[in-house]
């Protein structure tokens, strides 16, 4: 659609969407099964993300196997006890969280960055602008799952090469994200480690600069 120009509803609409989305943990989502329909309407939302050069980067591996899903788990496992003692005083903390629903969401999705074997227009200079596209299509997805009201989880405490020889993914292709996609119990009002205390939001102005950087001191 040759210009298309938003209401004022509409501007509402995906501001509501990007405020209220969330990352989901295992034990917030259902056992409600997702949709080819649906699957396909967030990868629709991945695939038309923004890319360095027009490389559309990105490939996905959409997993439902319960075997698989057991496998990659058993990989977070191992990586997340190592990473559970780098946290000192929190560490008590951390050992509480339910960080990962990767066999509780019927569906998840691996993302992989596919390096292009011929240089990039716009990725000579800033080489690591491919993972930052495929980045750009996560951020679609997530978005586009809050607005049919399916939950999304970001598990990152994995090894990557291990979870590439678990997918068969060729060796040149990188990790980027691993996703947990399913209907929830309910969208938390706020970030669930917000809530948990784990951090405090940061103030949008004191993350904002003029002219000049000016946070050095």
């Amino acid at each position: 659609m040759k210009n298309k120009q938003f209401s004022q509803e509409e501007q509402s609409v995906i501001e509501q969407v990007i405020q209220l989305r969330r990352d989901i943990r295992g034990n917030h989502f259902t056992d409600q099964s997702v949709s080819e329909k649906v699957i396909e309407q967030i990868l629709s939302a991945a695939v038309s993300a923004p890319s360095v050069g027009y490389s559309q980067p990105w490939e996905f591996v959409v997993i439902r196997d319960r075997q698989i899903k057991s496998n990659i788990a058993d990989i977070f496992a191992i990586e997340n006890e190592k990473a559970k003692h780098q946290f000192d005083q929190k560490e008590s903390i951390y050992g509480q969280l339910k960080l990962e629903g990767i066999c509780e969401a019927p569906v998840n999705i691996a993302v992989f960055y596919k390096p292009d074997t011929l240089p990039v227009l716009g990725q000579t200079s800033m080489s690591s602008m491919g993972e930052y596209s495929v980045v750009c299509a996560v951020q679609n997805m997530w978005l586009m799952a809050r607005a049919l009201n399916v939950g999304v989880g970001w598990v990152s405490i994995l090894d990557p090469e291990r979870v590439k020889a678990e997918l068969a993914v060729p060796k040149a292709n990188q990790l980027v994200a691993y996703l947990c996609v399913g209907y929830v119990d309910e969208f938390g009002t706020k970030p669930e480690l917000e809530i948990l205390k784990w951090a405090d939001r940061k103030e949008q102005h004191s993350l904002v600069h003029y002219d000049r950087y000016s946070g050095l001191g």
